[in-house]
Order: structure tokens, then sequence, then C-alpha cells
């Protein structure tokens, strides 16, 4: 290795955590700055490609890994492993480390440090009481009750054509700009995950490329889930890299698409989140709610349930706990809780723009 390149990379790294420390600085000059042309050019660059590009990075680095490792444990055997290549690998790993950092918070990363869209709304997002999360458990019951009717098989099964659910997304996020200017999306780069079977196993629905610029979804989730994950990938995309905030913006973007399809699938993850937190506080109450929720309703739950617990195996449980260390190390001190934090952020909306704007 250079020491040049070594340099560059620690000096990098420093910069980029005490960077990480003004998040005034950051919005302004990074995730309302230099991010969205890193973006669009991404986008512009690997959109128009029908297959997930950084799934296939993604793959190439998992056959290095285990190329890596089977030659370690030849040299082992063989009884060649000697002090140097010891040196020269921790060399090696360190700078590839350094390296994916660097760039991984240069592409996207430091927008876990921004101010984020409740500065932009000027939300204040705090802690609710039982009494206001009943209130926001009872709207979106009544939003998601009132859908539900609305939504049959076959336009479900119209996702069946990704690029009908992934075009769709990108029109509720133009709609959604209309009045949310900082929602703004184009071009567009959403594909279905080459690994989306795979992803059943490992507990992902969807997940965000930060160095191809590519949202990637799980196709062979439930169809119910689909637009919502979708939209929230999307978030990812435009600059809102902590999960409540995607979340948000999704709620956002999928309110202002008249399709109720896309409605009825963002309705029932609030619900379904807000409800979660009722019974933490209040199991008689969540019930209550449970028995006035709409037999489509009770379905979905249902086979949201079965899908997870078919698939549900130790491996899986390995990697969330991994992926809620890696959230709370970025900014997210709620780990896998982060996802259920949207609430605070409905609690807020409501409480700013009145109920009637959920």
């Amino acid at each position: 290795m250079k020491s040049w390149s070594w340099v560059l990379l620690i000096v990098l790294t420093i910069l980029i955590k005490w960077v990480s420390w003004y998040p005034d600085w950051v919005e302004i000059n990074y995730s309302q700055g230099v991010y969205p042309v890193i973006s669009s050019v991404q986008r512009f660059l690997f959109g128009w490609i029908p297959f997930s590009v950084g799934d296939l990075f993604y793959g190439f680095l998992v056959l290095v890994v285990v190329f890596r490792t089977y030659k370690f444990f030849k040299f082992l055997f063989l009884r060649k492993l000697t002090r140097q290549f010891f040196v020269i690998a921790m060399q090696q790993g360190i700078f590839f480390l350094l390296f994916v950092y660097v760039f991984f918070n240069l592409l996207w990363g430091l927008n876990y440090n921004r101010k984020g869209i409740a500065d932009q709304l000027e939300l204040q997002v705090k802690g609710y009481t039982l009494a206001d999360l009943d209130t926001l458990t009872s709207i979106l019951q009544n939003r998601v009750n009132g859908y539900a009717p609305f939504v049959n098989e076959s336009q479900r099964d119209s996702f069946d054509r990704k690029r009908t659910l992934f075009s769709n997304t990108a029109e509720a996020y133009k709609e959604a700009a209309k009045q949310f200017s900082f929602l703004k999306y184009s071009p567009k780069s959403i594909k279905p995950s080459l690994f989306s079977y795979l992803g059943n196993y490992l507990g992902f629905q969807g997940y965000y490329n930060p160095f191809s610029g590519e949202g990637q979804v799980n196709t062979t989730i439930p169809r119910f889930l689909e637009p919502f994950v979708t939209a929230h990938e999307v978030a990812h995309q435009i600059g809102y890299a902590k999960e409540n905030e995607a979340n948000f913006a999704g709620f956002l973007a999928c309110r202002s698409y008249p399709s109720n399809v896309f409605r009825y699938s963002m309705y029932l993850d609030m619900y379904n989140y807000a409800l979660g937190e009722v019974y933490r506080r209040d199991t008689s109450l969540a019930r209550a709610f449970q028995n006035k929720a709409h037999p489509q309703i009770i379905k979905d739950q249902k086979e949201f349930r079965d899908f997870y617990r078919r698939y549900n195996n130790p491996v899986e449980d390995l990697i969330m706990w991994g992926y809620g260390h890696f959230l709370k190390a970025n900014n997210q001190p709620a780990g896998k809780r982060s996802y259920n934090e949207v609430v605070s952020w409905l609690v807020a909306y409501y409480k700013k723009f009145g109920t009637m704007a959920l």
C-alpha cells in the first residue's frame, strides 16, 4: 500500500467523524448540497440497467471473502502461515475497512448525522403519552379500515410486474413533492433484489446500496407490504438515512398518492407500529383496537406473521443482532426499534397540522 493512500484515508476518516458532530453543517452543505448531486449521478448511471449492479458488487465481495477464507485454511493446513502473512493480511483488512468507511460516508452515510425532515417541517418530535398514542392509533385504524374493502387481490397482483410497482412509487414521490419539495425524486433507480429469496432467511424486506445509489426491494414478501417498503427505500435514496425518517418520508409519499393499494400498505404499516407501542403500555387497549379492525387487516397481519415464522432461523437472528448494532453505531440508539420511532413523528405531525393531515 502506498503511504499517501493510507494518510488520505486516515485524514478523511478523522474529518468525517469531526463533521458528523455538526448536524447543521451536514444538513446545509452535505444533505442539501453535495449529496443530491451524488445520488442523482448514481441513479442516472445505473438506474436504466434492469438488474441491480450493487447486488453484483456485493456478490463479488462475498466470493472474494470465500476465496480468502479458503486460502487461509489451505495455508493453515499446509503449515505455510508466517508472521509476514498475518501482517500483510491485517494491513489489507484495515485498509479495506477504512476505504469502505470513507466511501460509505461520502456517498451517503453522512446523512445519518443531518438535522433531517423534522427540521424541514419544524416538528417537535419528543415523547408521547398514552392518550396521544390512543388518538394516533384510532386515526390510523380508521384510515386503514376505510381502505381495506377497496384493495382487492387483482390490484395487489398488478405488482407482479415490478415495473408497475416501481413507477407508481416514483409517481407517489412526484405527487408528494408538490407539497413537500424536499421529497423530489428523479431520476429513479429501484430494482428487485437479486437476493430476494435469500433475504427471507436473512430478515430483510429491502435495502439501499450507497455505492451504486440503487434501492433494492425483496419482491417475494407479501404483496400488501411491497408499496410501503418501496417508498421506504426511495426515502433512503433521497437522503433520509435513519429508519424512522425513512418511514415518515414513505408515509408522506404514500399519503399523497391517490392509490388505494399504496395508502392501504402505508396505513397498515403505520397502524401496526402504533398498535405495537400500545401493546407495550396497555394490552387491554391494544386488544380493543384489534377487535375493531377490518377482517382484511386481521388476515394480512396473520399472513405477515406466518411468512416470517416460515423463514425464521438462527442466522436471521444473528444478522438482525448485528444490524441493530450497526444502527446504534450510526446515530440511532434504539437499534432495530428505530423503525417504531416513526410513531413519535406521526404524533408530532398531527399535533402541528391536525388529525386530518394523517
